[in-house]
């Protein structure tokens, strides 16, 4: 069994920055590639950032390339999203998940989620 914790979000100000934190338990935390994904009321969950299992590979998606960064520390079992410049449709919740087999910005490739945690950007 694997247990995903996030924590760190909050509401901040357009233009702020926050930093998630994910901190895994029950598996070798780095044998596997990892995630961050977020779902905003009345829409699908949609990828944000895949890191793989050593850190070296990382890709993000459009709307947040250039703005937030995912990181990890195999030796603290924990996972990173450092979000700068946020905007107003950054608004989710965020969730952590390790990654199965699959396409990395596929929800259906990770198989353990995290109970996320909101973030909340006003304008």
């Amino acid at each position: 069994q694997v247990q995903l914790v996030e924590s760190g979000g909050g509401l901040v100000q357009a233009g702020g920055s926050l930093r998630l934190s994910c901190a895994a338990s029950g598996r070798t935390f780095s044998r596997y590639d990892m995630g961050w994904f977020r779902q905003a009321p009345g829409k699908e969950r949609e990828f944000v950032a895949h890191i793989s299992w050593g850190g070296r590979s990382t890709y993000y998606a459009d709307s947040v390339q250039g703005r937030f960064t995912i990181s990890r520390d195999n030796a603290k079992n924990t996972m990173y999203l450092q979000m700068n410049s946020l905007k107003p449709e950054d608004t989710a919740v965020y969730y952590c998940a390790s990654k199965g087999s699959g396409t990395y910005y596929s929800p259906l490739a990770y198989d353990y989620w995290g109970q996320g945690t909101q973030v909340t950007v006003s304008s």
